[in-house]
């Protein structure tokens, strides 16, 4: 989770922009805006310069959207190298299958990118149009090849699960095809509805609680007989291919968040920019601040967050934090320590009620 004895410190850059809108996206993206790409990368470049004062060694670098790879390894690059990166940094980059080829990738890691998140979701062909993707199975396997073959330090593959229509074969379908693509670490995400997506105006489309348990029992059994390690309740991976950036989240650390719709974290002060690419750049425009709102947590709150977070990870919580009465099949005690069994990564946010 450190570079060395080095507290984390991570920066996230988001990237708003998206050439087609998913069914079940609620985040701040919009497909109607790429003529606005160049200038919200100026943008920031305006906002990392002006922070450069406030960064220690960050430790790693996230580029989420939205579809970062939409940006040019130039565009990139102008980021990336105003970041005053920790020796072994981690920089990752969220990549769509349809948006990437082999002459991209190579200018990504030539930019410093040294991490790659394929956001494949699904290895059904129809699963794939239930969700609104528009990239195929086989732009999948090329984009993973390509990755591979790029030789980056580390990547991912994303996954989803729960769709209606997809059955428990279609799902063990999807996980068998994305361990033959080897990647190093996997995601996989129970589809969830958000109020104001196209999934939510079809209650139809909702998916079910006892089908995605089911597939998360799957998922983990045949990622962990493939060697992949539940690290968080929803991330798997082989021995150092964990996403140090993420960590840094789930540990409470410190990060700094540039873009629209950015968040960033100090010390239980959290704060977040103004939502829309246009207001953000019309802001920076005006030499005025970009933040639109923030909050103040107290030591109270951040222990309770704290100890929620921790307990999603394979590294549990205190034993002394968690009521473990009428739990022994959801927990289990790992020297001084508290972690969820299988059964209780499905019930996660029922234990969690019961920290203390």
């Amino acid at each position: 989770m450190t570079t060395g004895a080095r507290a984390p410190f991570g920066v996230y850059v988001h990237v708003p922009f998206c050439l087609h809108r998913c069914d079940y996206c609620a985040f701040a993206t919009w497909d109607d805006r790429s003529h606005l790409i160049d200038n919200y990368v100026e943008g920031l470049v305006q906002e990392v310069r002006a922070a450069l004062g406030q960064l220690p060694a960050v430790t790693s670098v996230f580029f989420g959207g939205g579809t970062p790879s939409l940006l040019t390894p130039d565009q990139l690059r102008s980021i990336v190298e105003l970041v005053p990166l920790a020796p072994g940094a981690e920089v990752s980059v969220e990549c769509n299958p349809d948006a990437v080829d082999a002459e991209r990738l190579a200018g990504y890691h030539a930019a410093g990118v040294t991490r790659v998140s394929l956001g494949a979701q699904s290895l059904c062909t129809h699963v794939l149009a239930a969700l609104g993707r528009t990239h195929t199975v086989e732009s999948v396997v090329r984009a993973a090849s390509a990755v591979r073959a790029e030789g980056f330090d580390s990547w991912n593959l994303d996954l989803i699960y729960g769709v209606v229509g997809e059955t428990l074969d279609d799902w063990r379908s999807t996980v068998e095809r994305a361990l033959d693509l080897e990647p190093p670490h996997l995601s996989a995400y129970g589809l969830t509805v958000e109020p104001g997506t196209p999934l939510a105006e079809d209650p139809a489309r909702s998916p079910d609680d006892d089908d995605q348990a089911d597939k998360y029992v799957l998922a983990d059994s045949l990622l962990g007989a493939a060697g992949l390690v539940s690290y968080e309740i929803s991330n798997w991976s082989r021995p150092g291919h964990r996403c140090r950036h993420n960590q840094c989240y789930w540990s409470q650390g410190d990060y700094r968040g540039f873009g629209c719709a950015a968040h960033s974290h100090l010390d239980g002060r959290r704060w977040w920019n103004v939502r829309t690419p246009e207001r953000y750049l019309a802001l920076l425009d005006a030499g005025q601040p970009v933040v639109a709102a923030g909050e103040h947590l107290d030591a109270a709150q951040r222990r309770t967050e704290r100890l929620q977070l921790a307990l999603r990870t394979s590294q549990g919580v205190p034993s002394e934090t968690l009521d473990t009465t009428g739990l022994d099949d959801l927990v289990e005690r790992r020297h001084e320590r508290v972690v969820l069994t299988l059964a209780g990564r499905l019930l996660a946010n029922e234990v969690a009620t019961r920290l203390r």
